[in-house]
């Protein structure tokens, strides 16, 4: 499919912007901004967090979307999971399963950074902020047992790239491994669930499968990561999701 040029985006938002204005955001205001090019979540007066089905974006608030990206991730491991009868199955169907073709982002919201009223952490004994500690024990309340590392007792200093968050003690590393479909469409789960679950968590990057989501910037939504080295799949994220804290302070 052509995707329009940027004149045509140009003309697809101003035609947007007036179906909004005349009361149309539920039928084609989404649409348009799609073929535009861009996501729904960037629009100040629409709900923060979007999911792209076959049929079109559903747009749902902070609470739906940390409800259903809950439930998904009970279900995938056969825990009881709560009632999401009021969300869109369309929306739910695509965050069980993800993308038809290949795995890859279908959720984003947009959040706010929220790092200036927050205070500076210091690592504690297991080698992580209590901010970190805090979204880890989250974690593990919602997907279980899991492989985790990028922190040690008493913190890190090497292994990741220049002013890496790990070596503050603000960053975990959820590992999928081998690198499969099946583990990469699993640690999409988590990826939505971070991010959805961002703003109470102070969230700053989820990183995964080459794309980045970043509080500041997620109005944009999920962004190409590029690794500092292509060739190299863990730089990559390919078989971990990534994602640090806010530092505060």
């Amino acid at each position: 499919m052509r995707t329009p040029s940027s004149r045509g985006r140009r003309a697809l938002v101003i035609l947007a912007v007036l179906v909004l204005l005349a009361g149309g955001l539920a039928a084609a205001g989404p649409w348009l901004l799609a073929r535009a090019g861009i996501d729904g979540t960037a629009l100040p007066w629409a709900d923060p967090c979007s999911v792209r089905t076959a049929e079109g974006t559903v747009m749902l608030s902070l609470e739906e979307a940390r409800l259903a990206t809950t439930a998904v991730a009970l279900e995938a491991r056969g825990a009881e999971a709560p009632d999401t009868s009021d969300i869109d199955e369309g929306a739910l169907k695509r965050l069980r399963q993800g993308p038809p073709d290949e795995p890859g982002p279908v959720l984003t919201c947009r959040a706010a950074a929220a790092g200036d009223g927050l205070e500076k952490q210091e690592l504690t004994d297991s080698g992580l902020t209590p901010r970190a500690q805090g979204l880890l024990d989250s974690v593990g309340e919602v997907f279980g047992p899991m492989s985790v590392g990028g922190y040690e007792p008493g913190g890190i200093s090497t292994g990741h790239g220049e002013d890496s968050a790990h070596y503050d003690g603000r960053a975990v590393d959820f590992f999928y491994r081998p690198i499969s479909e099946e583990n990469r469409r699993e640690g999409w789960l988590l990826a939505h669930w971070l991010v959805a679950h961002a703003e109470e968590l102070h969230v700053a990057n989820v990183i995964f499968d080459d794309r980045i989501w970043n509080a500041r910037g997620s109005r944009g939504g999920w962004w190409p990561y590029v690794a500092e080295d292509p060739d190299n799949e863990i730089m990559r994220h390919l078989d971990h999701v990534h994602v640090d804290v806010q530092q505060g302070g």
